[in-house]
């Protein structure tokens, strides 16, 4: 079986492509390499090329026999989805629709989706779950949940099964240290906080300590990078051996605040920072919980390093002999 990991030379994606490859699965990495890394792709195929190259795409499925496809090509900047909401349809979902043109010419039926928990917006309660309203407050969460609907129409006219994974936020990096993250520009809390340890920057800004929550500060759910990938083998999985199309979250059904991240950070790197108490941020909910339930029910997934301390060492290793 050899399967097309889209957008696999991201974050989350070039982790999922080392641990499929490490359970003998041939994988096949197309990116056009806009935010992903030439350097994270150690295992596999790497191919440079864009969803908007059917040509290139077209030769991928030619070159290689593909049974399924995981895919993380997407932007994901919230803040320039609302500056720059062309950019973000026309990637987003017009590139996806050239994606499963490709797989429907060449007779590949499997698709494992990156999806997002910003496609719920506010949320209904927490902990989330799967069977909650969809209304997404910005475009990048829209498009998201357009990918969803149209794989959903895509299954009652073409037998196309998918499985979408809507994550929360994803923290760490690979406990070996071969890859981890890195954006630019840098966004996420935990590499900035680590990034202000290591005094690359001057300090760390915390939008909103007057929240309804147990320090005033925003409260996220971090679930660790290794689980995430896990979570797409066992989907890989469930499809290849017939499973039927659904939609799961994937969370550590715990939330950490802005400041225990940021406590956990000065404890493991032994580090002092300068921290800006800042107003709250247009659109920021409070809290940000998913339930895992029913993934863990269906998959027998469940997260291996869910504590905070445990994603922030791995990440803290990472920043510090960052490879790209």
């Amino acid at each position: 079986m050899a399967v097309l990991i889209c957008g696999g030379a991201g974050y989350i994606g070039s982790h999922v492509n080392k641990l499929l490859s490490a359970h003998g699965i041939e994988t096949v990495v197309y990116d056009n390499l806009v935010y992903g890394h030439r350097e994270a792709v150690k295992w596999g195929h790497f191919i440079q090329g864009d969803l908007n190259d059917m040509a290139c795409l077209n030769a991928v499925f030619e070159t290689y026999e593909i049974e399924a496809v995981l895919h993380f090509a997407a932007y994901a900047y919230v803040g320039e989805s609302v500056t720059e909401p062309e950019k973000y349809y026309y990637n987003n979902i017009c590139c996806t629709l050239n994606l499963l043109q490709a797989m429907r010419r060449y007779g590949c039926d499997k698709v494992i989706f990156s999806s997002t928990c910003a496609t719920y917006g506010e949320p209904e309660a927490v902990p989330i779950l799967e069977i909650f309203r969809q209304n997404p407050v910005n475009p990048y969460g829209f498009t998201k949940l357009a990918v969803e609907r149209i794989l959903k129409d895509y299954d009652l006219a073409y037998g196309l099964k998918y499985v979408v994974l809507r994550y929360f936020n994803a923290a760490g990096a690979d406990p070996d240290g071969e890859i981890g993250e890195s954006h630019t520009p840098e966004n996420h809390l935990i590499p900035l906080v680590l990034q202000a340890a290591l005094g690359k920057r001057k300090g760390v800004s915390v939008f909103g300590t007057d929240y309804a929550t147990r320090d005033g500060s925003c409260i996220r759910d971090y679930i660790h990078v290794s689980d995430l990938a896990d979570a797409h083998w066992r989907a890989l999985d469930y499809l290849m051996n017939g499973g039927a199309s659904d939609c799961f979250n994937l969370g550590n059904e715990s939330g950490t605040s802005v400041l225990e991240v940021i406590q956990s950070a000065k404890e493991v790197t032994g580090k002092d920072f300068s921290i800006e108490l800042c107003g709250r941020r247009q659109g920021d909910p409070a809290m940000l919980v998913g339930s895992s339930r029913k993934i863990r029910a269906k998959f027998g997934w469940k997260p291996l390093r869910p504590e905070i301390r445990t994603i922030v060492e791995d990440a803290w290793k990472w920043e510090m002999n960052k490879q790209y």
